[in-house]
């Protein structure tokens, strides 16, 4: 808030604050002439007019107002806030600092997230036998705060957390086999994950499956706790003003012949052999998806030989793919979820792949008891999660 508007509503604050006392102390003082019954000598309808006190109940509510709207300039920034903090504070980050309503937002949620830490370190990761993963995450937790609050942080410090991350990866499988740690995770993926994946986190067009065990960029624990922690930016060019629209007919048409739905379509074997010459040019899409189109983790190019399809699978939408390119977007939680959520949303989500976990039974049929025990339960815990958006032609 500007300096001329903070001026303005102080002072107007101020006037009509000055106005109501007056007027009240005037009416207080004011004893008009009173005949020998004690009225006024007015009548309106046959109703005589008395002058008697306000009550002082209502006196006493009306004064404790003012007083209390003084105390409220003096403690909180209501009074000319673009130079006045109030004298009241709250604690950030283990800082004193004043009042304002972002602060105070700050700090409840570190207070709130401190139950939920202290929760999961004393009850999920010792009731999972991962308490090891505590001096990790207190450690990421410092280096963290380090890159947020410094204005140059150390050139390594980003990989230094990123390998952190890593080192959580074997906690993440020894959650991902416990009953309370999958509950909670399935809690956290139903009241967020959900709205674009689905109650069963089979996906929807342009979000992938978290069922299968097909992934863009891996689904082993490091590689989900990585996509969860910094987020992902992928996407496909679009070709038609390179290969021109022959080109994207070819191409559509040798991404089929090579596709686990070929024997769908009445393939044109001229376009296929065209095609895959457009393929394997070393700039083309051979770049990215390698010569056996199976995909790169590294970036992202899904497998293009199986029959998993992210856009659709129909030779329309294959073409459309090429023609003019697809993008995904997934954002970083690291600043928004917290390390122990992100771990327990990995565990949730490696639970539910076809990635084999050694318990007694599969661990799907371990995260189907979860999700059917949390949709029971009230919810308790905030966060937001959403798996990659990604290309696949």
């Amino acid at each position: 808030m500007t300096f001329f508007w903070s001026s303005w509503i102080t002072l107007f604050s101020f006037a009509c604050w000055l106005f109501i006392l007056g007027v009240l102390v005037f009416v207080l003082k004011y004893k008009p002439d009173v005949e020998k019954d004690g009225t006024t000598g007015h009548e309106y309808d046959g109703i005589r007019e008395y002058d008697k006190p306000l009550p002082k109940w209502w006196l006493v509510i009306f004064f404790g107002s003012i007083v209390w709207g003084v105390a409220y300039w003096v403690f909180f920034p209501a009074m000319f806030p673009a130079h006045w903090d109030g004298i009241a504070t709250v604690e950030v980050d283990g800082e004193t600092v004043p009042w304002t309503s972002h602060n105070e937002l700050s700090s409840e949620l570190e207070s709130n997230n401190k139950v939920f830490t202290d929760n999961f370190e004393q009850n999920i990761l010792a009731g999972a036998g991962a308490s090891g993963a505590t001096s990790t995450l207190a450690t990421l937790a410092s280096m963290q705060t380090t890159m947020r609050q410094s204005d140059n942080p150390p050139a390594d410090l980003q990989a230094q957390i990123d390998g952190k991350v890593t080192e959580l990866a074997p906690y993440v499988e020894t959650l991902s086999e416990d009953q309370n740690a999958l509950m909670v995770g399935s809690r956290l993926f139903l009241q967020n994950c959900s709205v674009c994946h689905g109650s069963n986190a089979r996906g929807a067009l342009g979000y992938p499956n978290l069922t299968d065990n097909d992934w863009l960029y891996g689904g082993a624990p490091e590689n989900i706790l990585t996509t969860l922690h910094n987020g992902r930016v992928g996407g496909m060019a679009a070709w038609r003003d390179q290969i021109g629209e022959d080109g994207v007919r070819a191409a559509a048409e040798y991404v089929l012949s090579i596709s686990g739905n070929r024997e769908d379509y009445d393939l044109n074997q001229t376009q296929v052999a065209q095609g895959e010459v457009i393929f394997n040019e070393p700039t083309n899409c051979v770049l990215c998806h390698g010569a056996d189109a199976k995909g790169m983790i590294s970036t992202g190019a899904p497998n293009l030989t199986d029959n998993i399809w992210l856009y659709g699978s129909d030779r329309e939408s294959v073409r459309d793919t090429i023609r003019h390119g697809r993008a995904g977007v997934m954002p970083e939680w690291q600043t928004k979820l917290g390390n122990e959520r992100i771990m327990l949303l990995a565990a949730y989500v490696y639970s539910l792949s076809d990635s084999p976990v050694p318990t007694g039974g599969t661990s799907e049929a371990a995260a189907e008891v979860a999700v059917e025990d949390a949709s029971t339960e009230e919810a308790d815990t905030d966060a937001t999660v959403t798996a990659t958006e990604e290309t696949d032609i």
